[in-house]
């Protein structure tokens, strides 16, 4: 079989795989509404790298704001090991199967961060992040970045399960000249994500919905985007719709007469990656804030930063900075129908990270540690009642 042959076998096989996908999302109607549970079961996944060390911190405070409810029954904790890069390396899988069925177990999850091997590491495994996403179809990623004196209050709603990253594995190489990576989008995974940013925006007075593409250029899957974005948009009639381009839009979040201007932001998976971390910027880095993964019947919680294993290796894990999945933690408690639990909460990490700073964590000795500053938070909290 000659190269060509070949590539055309292989691309044949990812077009049956996502087809079948596109099946399973016309199936699976239903959302789940956790508030209205009898009983929900919370896994803590550590992850790896510093994932261990600051998910255990978000887990205590979760502990202590939930301590009422975990007597009677109502919310058990989960703890789960094993989604480290040691056993994802040993089982060959993104999520080894062990790991991935205790998850399943779970339908609300709080995760730390994870490692991904990087293109010419000894192995070939996808994402743990993405194989999640997949795995549990959490279809929408959602971010907020708030930051009131600065007139800043966004929300962006990033597609988890298309576009560059579904098949970011599965690009392969036609011979030594030439290699393929794919980009994917669907009609049903489309209009989930941007309906959700609709209603999110609907729910909340927000008045304007802004999606983000590179339709002029990337013409088939971006103008996919682009043109279901524009028809769902006309059953909204109350709320404002635009659109920009990606390489614009990350210039003028930084204008300070537009970037206000923003409410609710909705794009495809990459340009939400980057989009995404560039905002967190505005409201102290990446590790200040925390994202919401969110399917029809999962919801996983995670810090939007990496897993440092340089801070492990020099032995500064205790000193990490555990905001953002503690940020994270409390969009967990809202999401499960607990929002003046996670007020409680925001306003403790407000006051303790921005106001009184009795600790800073700075990543090394020279500031406290990530059990230092949950005890401040959940002190702070009783002080407040």
């Amino acid at each position: 079989m000659n190269k060509i042959e070949t590539a055309k076998e292989k691309f044949g096989a990812l077009i049956e795989e996502q087809l079948k996908r596109v099946e399973r999302m016309k199936q699976d109607k239903e959302f789940i509404d956790f508030s209205k549970l009898d009983k929900i079961r919370i896994g803590i996944v550590g992850g790896d790298g510093i994932g261990p060390a600051i998910t255990e911190q978000a887990q205590r405070i979760l502990e202590f704001l939930l301590q009422d409810e975990v007597k009677s029954g109502k919310i058990e904790f989960n703890v789960i090991d094993g989604l480290t890069i040691e056993n994802r390396i040993a089982s060959k899988k993104a999520i080894p199967d062990d790991v991935l069925e205790e998850i399943k177990k779970c339908p609300v999850i709080l995760k730390g961060p994870t490692t991904t091997p990087r293109a010419g590491d000894k192995v070939n495994i996808e994402s743990a992040n993405v194989a999640m996403r997949k795995e549990l179809d959490l279809f929408a990623n959602v971010r907020p970045v708030k930051i009131p004196e600065e007139g800043i209050d966004w929300v962006f709603y990033r597609e988890n399960t298309e576009g560059a990253y579904t098949l970011g594995s599965k690009g392969f190489d036609v011979d030594d000249d030439i290699a393929f990576d794919f980009t994917v989008a669907t009609t049903d995974g489309t209009e989930r994500i941007i309906r959700a940013a609709f209603e999110y925006a609907k729910k909340n007075g927000r008045k304007r919905v802004t999606a983000v593409t590179k339709a002029n250029i990337i013409k088939t899957t971006d103008g996919k985007f682009l043109n279901i974005f524009k028809n769902i948009a006309k059953e909204y009639p109350d709320i404002e719709a635009d659109d920009w381009y990606i390489d614009i839009m990350t210039a003028k979040l930084v204008d300070p007469k537009r970037r206000t201007q923003f409410q609710v932001v909705v794009l495809p998976n990459l340009y939400g990656d980057i989009i995404t971390d560039e905002a967190a910027e505005f409201q102290g880095g990446v590790g200040t804030a925390g994202s919401i993964n969110m399917g029809k019947k999962y919801a996983m919680f995670e810090a939007i930063h990496g897993s440092a294993p340089r801070m492990v290796e020099e032995g500064r894990a205790k000193y990490a900075d555990p905001c953002s999945i503690i940020r994270a933690a409390s969009m967990l408690l809202s999401h499960i129908g607990y929002a003046d639990k996670a007020e409680k909460l925001d306003k403790a990490l407000d006051i303790c990270t921005k106001t009184e700073k009795k600790y800073v964590i700075t990543g090394r000795s020279d500031g406290c540690t990530s059990e230092q500053l949950a005890d401040y938070i959940m002190e702070t909290i009783r002080k407040n009642g």
